[in-house]
């Protein structure tokens, strides 16, 4: 991929935010709700969004999204956020999500999730966003992987 002046590397809008999961988030069974693990999911999202874009940001779509495993009750939950592909005025960003048992440190990755982001003027109409630059591999992978599930949508596939 070829760099670009105004364009950003993944890594500086790259968001990691740590929960304690408590009682209050969790079902009878002592897991996370879903619904607060998708909130945490676009709030870490819709930061990486807009530190990449700086601008003001809006929640367009979110793939699909499995649970994979759950977290549970006293776990420590973690989000790491990271555009993986740009448009004109859109953004996808990959939220992976992570339980780690706090005594022993075992780590668990529970959950993926794609999501696009746009972004707005002050008026709330839809703005460039710079272009993101994929350097490693897994980047490259990631973005190739993206301009796919893209391209699978215009078509509507």
């Amino acid at each position: 991929m070829e760099k670009h002046s105004s364009g950003k590397s993944v890594k500086e809008s790259m968001v990691e935010m740590t929960e304690l999961v408590m009682p209050q988030d969790t079902n009878p069974i002592g897991n996370i709700f879903g619904g607060r693990v998708m909130q945490l999911i676009d709030i870490a999202g819709g930061v990486a969004a807009m530190r990449h874009a700086r601008r003001n940001v809006v929640t367009v779509s979110v793939d699909k999204l499995d649970f994979k495993h759950p977290i549970k009750m006293g776990q420590i939950m973690t989000l790491r956020a990271y555009i993986i592909y740009t448009g004109r005025t859109s953004m996808e960003v990959q939220v992976d999500v992570f339980s780690e048992e706090p005594i022993t440190g075992d780590k668990v990755h529970t959950t993926t999730a794609h999501l696009t982001y746009v972004a707005l003027n002050q008026a709330g109409q839809p703005v460039p966003v710079p272009p993101v630059i994929p350097e490693s591999k897994e980047e490259i992978k990631r973005y190739d992987a993206a301009r796919a599930r893209r391209q699978n949508r215009k078509t509507g596939d």
